[in-house]
């Protein structure tokens, strides 16, 4: 099921940080038709009997491999199915693009297990669904449905059961075959802003289309575009 241990944090940054320079899409998955259950209470019980030390590594490592999604350039996409609770569900909060599997099971759980989240979702969750749901799903534990999740901005698009994979790897591909450094750049922008007074966000953006446009290598999309058109208009 895919249960978060200290191992597996560290080895999720690792991965990460190593693929992004050489690809150009990063899609997250998880193995045997699940996402992640969470922590591994297992080891979980066995690090609380170590020590308040030993517990930070854990939530340490999987908080740093969760916010080093939005420091890549390359889009980082969550391909959910199966069961994503607490810190599964905490990892598919992090993912710049949610890909969810129309009879995927999601909530974070921590409060029906008389838990607090360490993974991020009292921090992330208020800012992509609003206090009220935020509050509200954490408090209670229940359930989200796929459509749920799109509904709440939690997720991008809701798959269906029998194209999951297939869809997917077209949604990747397709931004795969963008220019990467315009992807890149974007969304450093809207991870920047997120921090930012909006005035400055905007200042932000503008400082950096100009830096873009004025590279003799950006900006292909409109050569090939003001070409084609000179092309039709000749007689």
């Amino acid at each position: 099921m895919n249960a978060i241990t200290v191992a597996l944090g560290e080895q999720l940054e690792t991965a990460l940080r190593t693929l992004a320079p050489q690809v150009r899409v990063i899609v997250l998955r998880g193995a045997s038709g699940n996402f992640s259950v969470g922590g591994d209470f297992h080891e979980l019980q066995q690090l609380r009997e170590q020590g308040r030390d030993a517990m930070s590594e854990l939530f340490g490592n999987f908080g740093r491999a969760c916010s080093a999604i939005a420091e890549l350039d390359v889009p980082v996409i969550a391909a959910v199915e199966g069961y994503a609770m607490a810190g599964g569900f905490e990892l598919m909060q992090s993912a710049d693009i949610a890909l969810v599997h129309a009879k995927a099971k999601l909530a974070d759980t921590h409060s029906n297990h008389g838990m607090v989240p360490g993974g991020g979702s009292t921090q992330r969750l208020p800012r992509l669904v609003g206090r009220q749901r935020a509050l509200a799903h954490i408090l209670t534990g229940d359930r989200l449905s796929a459509d749920q999740a799109v509904a709440w901005g939690l997720a991008y698009r809701a798959l269906p059961a029998d194209t999951f994979d297939a869809d997917v790897d077209a949604f990747a591909e397709a931004l795969a075959a963008k220019d990467p450094v315009a992807l890149g750049r974007s969304k450093r922008l809207v991870y920047a802003g997120l921090r930012l007074p909006l005035a400055d966000g905007l200042s932000l953006e503008h400082r950096t289309v100009l830096d873009h446009l004025s590279e003799d290598s950006s900006g292909t999309g409109i050569d090939e575009f003001t070409n084609k058109d000179q092309r039709r208009s000749t007689p």
